[in-house]
């Protein structure tokens, strides 16, 4: 049996749930394309050396010393960790923030979670901020812009860009040599 696409009813139960999990996890996160960060509050009276802050490739160990972490685990994706930082901040309401910036290798890769212990979200449903994609260095943005362009013919059963340049390339080829008979061609 084929699967079939959730009802209304069933994506909202499901967006519902996932914003529940999210909301327990004792940080918050957020991300862009290219990199994620990582919010949580701490005590007011707390400074920087009373934290434990381990940015590793593939490892994320954050909180306070001499406690249980708020987050310890395996990153579901490599990150640079020369790119990477952390710092602690004072909120309006006396307590303070550490906030973790993380710089994501694959700058084509959405992440699920934070670390791979933690419940995901449904990558799927995340749709970038198209003012972001100025952000972008012009090689990383046309590639961005090409996905996303594959993605939109994809789904409507039209060719991806690079069938449509074999195809411009085929018919070129074919105006230059009318006498070739192209009829049983396939493309590649």
């Amino acid at each position: 049996m084929a699967d079939t696409d959730p009802t209304p009813e069933q994506e909202a139960a499901a967006r519902a749930k996932e914003a529940q999990e999210q909301a327990a996890l004792p940080y918050k996160w957020n991300q862009t394309i290219g990199d994620l960060d990582v919010t949580m509050t701490v005590p007011g009276n707390l400074k920087g050396r009373d934290l434990v802050v381990e940015i590793k490739k593939q490892k994320l160990k954050a909180g306070i010393k001499g406690q249980e972490p708020i987050i310890d685990g395996d990153l579901p994706h490599a990150i640079s960790t020369e790119e990477s930082t952390w710092t602690l901040t004072s909120s309006p309401d006396g307590t303070k923030i550490v906030e973790i910036h993380l710089d994501k290798v694959n700058k084509m890769e959405w992440w699920a979670h934070v670390v791979t212990g933690a419940p995901k979200i449904d990558v799927s449903k995340i749709t970038p901020e198209s003012s972001k994609l100025s952000d972008l260095d012009g090689e990383t943005r046309g590639m961005v812009e090409k996905m996303m362009y594959d993605q939109r013919q994809k789904e409507m059963g039209l060719p991806s860009s690079d069938d449509q340049k074999k195809a411009d390339i085929l018919k070129q080829f074919q105006s230059q040599h009318p006498e070739l008979d192209f009829s049983n061609a396939k493309i590649q």
